[in-house]
């Protein structure tokens, strides 16, 4: 069962596994640019590896409150919305994350990275990219089924690898292939959480 997202029901979530300049942030640009301009709902999570990284500016006002103590600092501008929460507990638990997005009523939710807390959930859809054969071999022992496809840089060269399960896609030319495996995932999850239809 996909994790619980909101009072109304279950969101999607699919997950981009790979090394890094595989090709996971295109191949996710790619899907939430076709989902949303269909009328989508879509949230995004990306696991940023760097150690001491921040989103906010030291010396900025939210950065004082923070420095001072706040765990959470919510900034409203016209035109955004940020809640900063200054935690590290988050990292070891993925429903944990996927839950802060509970409330914003999401058709889909696509995550970057995480992907040894991701790598053996039988209940995420995850595409997976990689550079080479080598990489990918590497990448596909370490995580579970289901894998939706491969992208990612491999696809320029589409290597014919007969071991290979889930096909690979090159977006550009293959991307509505894509595009119709995440949208099988959404009928399957919307019959299971509404067995009427």
């Amino acid at each position: 069962m996909l994790s619980r997202v909101g009072l109304d029901g279950t969101v999607l979530v699919v997950a981009a596994v790979g090394a890094s300049g595989s090709g996971k942030t295109t191949t996710l640009e790619f899907l939430i640019s076709h989902f949303a301009s269909e009328g989508y709902r879509i949230g995004t999570i990306k696991h940023i590896h760097r150690e001491g990284f921040t989103i906010d500016k030291e010396g900025t006002n939210t950065w004082r409150y923070a420095k001072a103590g706040s765990k959470v600092i919510v900034a409203i501008s016209p035109g955004e919305i940020a809640i900063l929460r200054k935690t590290d507990a988050a990292l070891n638990d993925l429903d944990r994350v996927i839950g802060l997005l509970a409330q914003e009523q999401l058709d889909m939710i696509f995550i970057e990275g995480f992907h040894k807390l991701i790598a053996k959930r039988t209940d995420i859809p995850k595409i997976v990219t990689a550079e080479n054969e080598e990489k990918l071999r590497r990448t596909l022992g370490e995580t579970a089924e289901p894998i939706l496809a491969v992208t990612g840089v491999i696809s320029q060269n589409k290597p014919a690898i007969n071991w290979l399960k889930s096909p690979i896609l090159n977006l550009q030319t293959e991307g509505e292939q894509l595009l119709k495996l995440v949208r099988e995932q959404l009928t399957k999850q919307s019959k299971f959480e509404n067995p009427r239809q």
